[in-house]
Parts: C-alpha cells; sequence; structure tokens
C-alpha cells in the first residue's frame, strides 16, 4: 500500500524561482502517488487481478535477490541475459539510427561488472566506505541518506557501477572531463557521486550533471497516454511523423501553377522524407528550445506549428531560401566564389547580416553552460529576420534590375540557408531543401 500523504497547509513554499520548481516538483509527486493509488484501487477492485497481487506478494523481493543472482555469476541468470541482451540492443540501435545518433564507443553495465568489488574492496579498505545495516555506504556530511554501494543482499547498485566507471573513464580513457546528461531528479545522486569520487582521489577531473527538466502533459504531470502511461520514444517518433505527414500532404496538394491548376511539388518518397524530417525535428527543437532545468508543457500543435518558434518554421525557411535560389538558377557553388561584397540598403538586410555575423558567438554561448537553448533561439531570430528581409524587399529578388544587388542578395540568402542548416544540424535536426 501506499502510505505517502502531501498535507497542503504543511508545506512551507520558498519564495523566487527556486520556490516555483519545488512546487512543480512537489505537484508532480502528488500526480505520481494519486496514480499509484488510483492503480492499487483498481486492483483491489478487480477480484481477478487482486488474486494476482495476493499470490505474487513477493515479486519485489524475488526481483531484487535475481539482481543479487545475477551479479554473484548464477549460471541460468547470465544464460537468459545473454538471450535478452541482443534483442534489446537492436531495439535501442534502430531508434538511435532514427534520431541520427551514434557512438563512438559503447560499454554496457555489464563491461564494469568485473570491477565491482573491487571498487566496494577499494574504498572500504581506504576507510572511506563502512557497512550499515549490512550494506556498504559511504557518508557525506550534510547528507542524510548514505551512497550505498552494496547492498545488504549483496547486490551492487548504480553507485557501484558509476564509480567504477569513473575510474575507467579516468584511468584506461584518460577523460578530462565527463558529462552525465541526466534527469535532475537525479541531482542528489550526482552529488553523492562526485563528492565519494573527490574523496577517492578524483579531484582533478571534472565531473558535470547536466541537468533537465520533466516533460508534462496539458494537466501539468509528467506527459503520458490516453490510458495513463508514460508515453514510448518510439511511439512518440512516430505519432510525430504521421502528424507531420498529414501536414506535408496537405500544404503539397495546395500548391498551384501560375495558371493556378495544382501542382504538388513532392513526390512519395520526399513527402516521406520530408515527414520524418519534419515529425523528428521538431519533437528535438521542441525540447531543446527550453532552458534544459525547465519543465515544459508538450504540446503537438505547437510543436508542428509553421509559424512561431518550432523546427518547422525554421525548416521551411530554410526551404524557402534554397527556393529562392533554385528559382534564380543559381549556381551556389560559383555565387560563393565570386567574393562579390554584400550590400546592405534596407534595415531589414543590415538586421539579418549583423544576425549572420552572430552565429560563431551563438555557438560558443552554447558551449559555456551546455545550454542547446541559446542557439535554438539564435535560428530563430535568424529565420525570423530572413523572412522579414525578403517580405521587405520592394520586389522580388529574382526580378531585381540591379545585377549587383540582386547577387548580393542571394549571397544573403545562400548564408543564411547555410547557417540555418549548419545550426540545425549541431542540435540534430535535418532540413530538406523542398517542403
Amino acid at each position: 500500500r501506499f502510505q505517502v500523504r502531501v498535507a497542503a497547509e504543511e508545506v512551507v513554499r520558498p519564495a523566487g524561482a527556486n520556490g516555483k520548481k519545488l512546487q512543480g516538483d512537489l505537484e508532480t509527486l502528488r500526480g505520481e502517488i494519486a496514480a499509484a493509488e488510483r492503480k492499487q484501487q483498481a486492483v483491489e477492485n478487480d477480484p481477478q487481478l487482486r488474486a494476482m497481487a495476493e499470490a505474487h506478494s513477493h515479486i519485489a523481493a524475488a526481483a531484487r535477490e535475481e539482481t543479487a543472482r545475477l551479479h554473484a555469476g548464477d549460471l541460468e541468470n547470465q544464460r537468459l541475459w545473454e538471450e535478452f541482451l541482443p534483442v534489446c540492443l537492436d531495439a535501442l540501435e534502430k531508434v538511435y539510427q532514427r534520431l541520427g545518433i551514434e557512438f563512438d564507443l559503447t560499454l554496457g553495465e555489464s563491461y564494469y561488472h568485473p570491477l565491482l568489488n573491487g571498487v566496494v574492496d577499494d574504498l572500504a579498505s581506504r576507510g572511506l566506505a563502512r557497512e550499515s545495516a549490512g550494506a556498504m555506504c559511504v557518508f557525506h556530511e550534510g547528507h542524510e541518506a548514505p551512497f550505498i554501494i552494496r547492498k545488504s543482499d549483496g547486490a551492487f547498485t548504480y553507485a557501484t557501477t558509476d564509480l567504477a566507471t569513473i575510474r575507467y573513464r579516468i584511468d584506461d580513457l584518460k577523460a578530462d572531463a565527463i558529462v552525465y546528461v541526466v534527469d535532475a531528479r537525479q541531482s542528489e545522486h550526482f552529488q553523492l557521486l562526485f563528492a565519494t569520487a573527490r574523496k577517492w582521489g578524483y579531484e582533478q577531473t571534472e565531473l558535470r550533471h547536466v541537468s533537465f527538466g520533466t516533460v508534462l502533459g496539458d494537466d501539468r504531470r509528467p506527459f503520458k497516454t490516453r490510458v495513463g502511461d508514460t508515453i514510448g520514444l518510439e511511439s512518440l517518433l512516430n505519432e510525430a511523423v504521421a502528424r507531420a505527414r498529414t501536414i506535408v500532404d496537405e500544404n503539397d496538394d495546395a500548391k498551384r501553377d501560375a495558371a493556378g491548376n495544382s501542382a504538388p511539388e513532392l513526390d512519395e518518397t520526399e513527402r516521406a522524407r520530408v515527414a520524418e524530417v519534419v515529425g523528428i525535428g521538431g519533437i528535438k527543437y521542441a525540447d531543446l528550445r527550453h532552458n534544459r532545468e525547465s519543465d515544459y508543457v508538450f504540446s503537438w500543435d505547437k510543436m508542428l506549428a509553421k509559424t512561431g518558434d518550432t523546427a518547422t518554421y525554421i525548416q521551411y525557411s530554410f526551404a524557402r531560401a534554397c527556393g529562392i535560389l533554385r528559382k534564380g538558377e543559381v549556381d551556389r557553388s560559383a555565387l560563393r566564389q565570386r567574393g562579390q561584397a554584400i550590400r546592405l540598403e534596407m534595415p531589414s538586410e543590415r538586421s539579418l547580416a549583423l544576425l549572420l555575423c552572430r552565429f560563431v558567438e551563438a555557438v560558443e554561448d552554447v558551449v559555456v553552460d551546455w545550454r542547446p537553448n541559446v542557439l535554438a533561439q539564435y535560428l530563430f531570430e535568424t529565420a525570423n529576420q530572413f523572412n522579414l528581409f525578403y517580405d521587405h524587399c520592394p520586389t522580388p529578388i529574382i526580378r531585381e534590375p540591379d545585377e549587383a544587388l540582386r547577387t548580393s542578395r542571394y549571397r544573403l540568402c545562400d548564408l543564411t540557408a547555410r547557417v540555418l542548416q549548419r545550426g540545425l544540424g549541431l542540435l540534430g535536426i535535418e532540413t530538406a531543401e523542398r517542403m
């Protein structure tokens, strides 16, 4: 049974941004408790489920026992693990490929298993770890809870594995810095991990927890499916691409030629690719455009909107710049080699040029504190300014009678396309020249 209760009148609400964050975390916990209680009630109200729960009341303890056996080298557990692992890795690899993610080196948790006993023994021999209630723990001043590195049943923990990875990465890979991109709710774990590593002698290497907030649904609770389960990433990607395909089809089918006849530009293969680019790009951008530590509400409509601060809008702006050059039959390589100076005759033209010059600065700002939202904001501003520049041109660029000015504006289009494509690429987002 769930015995956790939160009384609103007992909550002290700190002021300021930190207070808002804590209050948000509290509301999230309340929602999770309520959901757990609903599930418990559903089991108690269903005779069949209640009978199963009572028959298997020991299942949590049994799972912990099996984990301990696996850590101890039980042959049957090892055989099953080796049977399951390839299937799991294959499923993960398909998602990674779809997201465009590659790894230079992949070492699973099992790689460090032979090192775990040594981690515990070494910490104990140095007087850094001691037994408490049958478990081996590292205690840190200012933290009530200890850092458990081996449980009372003999099973190791994430703490043990994380310490083993630090030792391996510094001693074998010669790491100068180790960055952990993990949910903000794991902050205390990393505080204890880094403190333990420093005591252990690894104080010279930078250890950084790059935390991020929670994706929320319209109810301001962690984003879930309609039936209440946390949504899986693969399902999320499929839904995004399906919604994007509807938008792509509608937009392309609505295109008309000079005579007003239907004139779609994309074939089936191109439509499918653009839908994949727009759908997956939309999810990535919706996450990266926010301050990484902030919670945000997930919205399909906002994520795939063709206007506003979305990947779709920036991708469209890139495609628009490419389309201008394509309609003008401009050889982009030759255009770059001509070296002709860019003329800035309109205020919007000058503003665009200044933004393009800030690209390197925007990228450097991201690295300072690991905040990709800085680059996302820059790309949105650049796309917005490009569209203002184009709309403010007295005549369409392709019909500009002054050849030098026309070439200058083509160069601005080319530079904008290159910056938007490179910037989105740094965020892991693809582009399409036709949308």
